[in-house]
Order: C-alpha cells, then structure tokens, then sequence
C-alpha cells in the first residue's frame, strides 16, 4: 500500500486525491466507450465537508463510488487516506470501505430488519459480537435523534427518519470518512435542513471528512465548504465555497447557481436588457456585497457620488458556507458623466459590481 508519511500533521494530509481520473465504460465489440470521468484531479481536505455539484450525467456518482472502491478508474489514481485505492486486493478494499461510510439517496434500509437492526448489520458482518453492537448501536440511535425508534420497523418511519438511520448505520464502523450520494433529494425541505444540521454535527463533533454529491444548490450552500463542479465528466471549478458561489468563472456553474445566489430580476425587467446603452438608458447593475464590505453604507455613499436617480430594483440577504453574502440590483442613468462617476466609485471601495445590461 502507499501510504502518507506517518509524521506529516493530518491538516496536511487530504483525506482524498483524484490525480488524473479517467473512467471509461463499454467499448467492447462494436460498442463504443463512454467516457464518465475525463482527468478528474482534485483534493478533499481532511476533516472539511466538500460538495460535488453538476447536473445528471455529469459524472457525479461515478466520481464517489471510486472512493470506496465500487468502480475502479481506467486511468489515474485515486487515493484514501495515503492508500490507492486501484492498487488494493479484495481483502484490502473490505477493510477500505469498513472505514468510508455511505449514505444514499433511497435509505436503502433492509424492511425486514428495525432500525437497531439495520443499523447493526455492518458489524454483524464484521463479525462483532452483540454486547459490543449493542454499546455501539445505541449511542449512534441517540446521535441521530431516534434512540426511542430502535425497534420500529423502516414502513412505520418517517422519510426523514430513515435517512436518520440511513446516516447511523452509515457510521457503525466508526469510518474517517462519509460519503453522501444524493441523500437529501428524496426529503421536503424542512426534513433536509434537519439532516443537514445532523451532518455539520457529525462533522463538528466526530471530526468527520464528508464528501457529498447533489445537484442541489441549496444543500452545497448550506452545508460545504469546499466545492468542485463537474461537466461532462470533466471538474471545471474548484474551490472555497463562498469564492465559487459569489465569483463563479465557468458557464456551467453560473447555469447552475443563477436560481439559487443573489437578488433576482423580474422576467419582464431582464428579457428586454440590452448589452449596449441608447440615449436615456439606464444603466442595471448588480452590486455584491460579502467581506468588508458586507457592513457598510455603499448604496448610500453611491448615491451621494452620483446623484439621487438611483432605484432599488431588487435584492436578497443570505449566507454562504455561514458567511455573509447579499446583493441589489440597482438602476441609474446610462450616460458617460454617471457610468465614470459610479466606476471611480466601486474601483475606490472594493464593492464588486456585475453590469447586467442597459434599458429604458
């Protein structure tokens, strides 16, 4: 196995490294090879929650079932812990995914069994005797909220409370790293905010690495933060959450936050917006405000440089990766003395803008 130096700090470690990652499938007589995965390099930081987005059949799933083993790269590597996981006998990869818990989108609970028992069932595999599953079953029910629900059945639970016990028999073997594929799609809203929170206790309290795949802006939002994007198979952005969501570079990931970050316009004010102003346009720009500027006065301060004729055409507070982020959408003339005035403005405090174009 290649593992890690054992005497490198673990905040120097990644917990997971894709260097090159191609999968394949097919290609086999005369059909041709789909290409899931197209050099795939990134890092999951040790003890962070990093979200992977994308659309469907962007390559998402694919990327997390190599984590444990599930599907093995064409080419690449890709590594756990210090160890490569392509390079790991049978025997190996049992001992692999003992240590990478799994949650999935459709609880994939066993109806016959009750909670304890559905719980207990990796460590029966293990081979752990039942005073031990015992110890270690119940404080897990507690953990998730259902230490009362240890003998019901999967029928007589709740969604939210499946994926609950989804989450506990996830971390039954005590794993360093969890990975979430799709786990709150199937829930309302109210339900994934509790399982949400569930998981940032996980991760908080049991220093926990999880790595989740979504296509749900709302959850990477709330709940990571690192995030990569995935296209087609290939990862197109990487980073801090908050830098990716407030500063997206890639078409694909402006696509896929446009209805989730920032004030929003109505249809009938944006579908006629020109990229080139007439004469008595004005001018519509979105003015973004995180960090130091998330705090201060600038709409008033912008409207003392320019002049009054500024109105407010939308707006929205929120918060990113539990930092503050919010924006309004403003108009004001269009003419050349007021679009150098308001530029000499934002270059002079920082206050990133985005012109979204120009009407009447």
């Amino acid at each position: 196995m290649n593992r890690v130096d054992p005497h490198q700090s673990p905040a120097a470690v990644p917990m997971v490294t894709f260097e090159e990652v191609t999968k394949r499938f097919g290609g086999t007589g005369n059909q041709p090879a789909f290409t899931a995965l197209d050099g795939v390099s990134m890092v999951v930081p040790r003890g962070a929650i990093t979200g992977i987005i994308g659309r469907s059949g962007a390559g998402k799933s694919t990327l997390i079932r190599l984590v444990n083993g599930l599907e093995k790269a064409t080419s690449g590597r890709v590594v756990v812990d210090g160890v490569e996981v392509g390079s790991l006998p049978e025997p190996g990869l049992r001992d692999l995914r003992r240590q990478v818990g799994m949650i999935f989108q459709h609880f994939n609970l066993l109806s016959s069994r009750t909670a304890f028992d559905n719980v207990a069932l990796p460590l029966e595999i293990a081979g752990m005797d039942r005073k031990a599953i015992r110890d270690r079953v119940a404080p897990l029910l507690d953990l998730v909220g259902l230490g009362d629900k240890s003998g019901r059945y999967p029928a007589e639970l709740s969604g939210g409370q499946k994926q609950r016990i989804g989450i506990a028999r996830a971390l039954a073997t005590e794993p360093k790293l969890l990975l979430s594929d799709e786990a709150t799609s199937a829930l309302d809203p109210e339900t994934t905010q509790s399982i949400l929170e569930l998981l940032k206790t996980i991760n908080r309290d049991l220093g926990l690495t999880v790595l989740l795949i979504t296509h749900e802006m709302e959850v990477v939002k709330t709940i990571a933060s690192q995030v990569a994007v995935i296209d087609k198979g290939k990862i197109v952005e990487n980073g801090r959450t908050f830098d990716v969501f407030t500063a997206p570079q890639h078409e694909t990931t402006r696509s896929l936050l446009s209805a989730a970050i920032g004030a929003k316009l109505p249809e009938w004010i944006s579908s006629d917006l020109k990229q080139t102003p007439a004469e008595g346009d004005r001018a519509l720009v979105r003015l973004i405000f995180f960090g130091e500027t998330a705090f201060q006065p600038l709409t008033a301060r912008l409207v003392a440089e320019i002049g009054p004729d500024v109105n407010i055409l939308a707006g929205a507070i929120d918060e990113i990766a539990g930092e503050p982020y919010g924006s309004l959408v403003v108009s004001y003339p269009a003419d050349p003395d007021t679009l150098t005035r308001a530029g000499d403005f934002y270059r002079q405090t920082g206050l990133s803008t985005e012109v979204l174009g120009y009407g009447a």
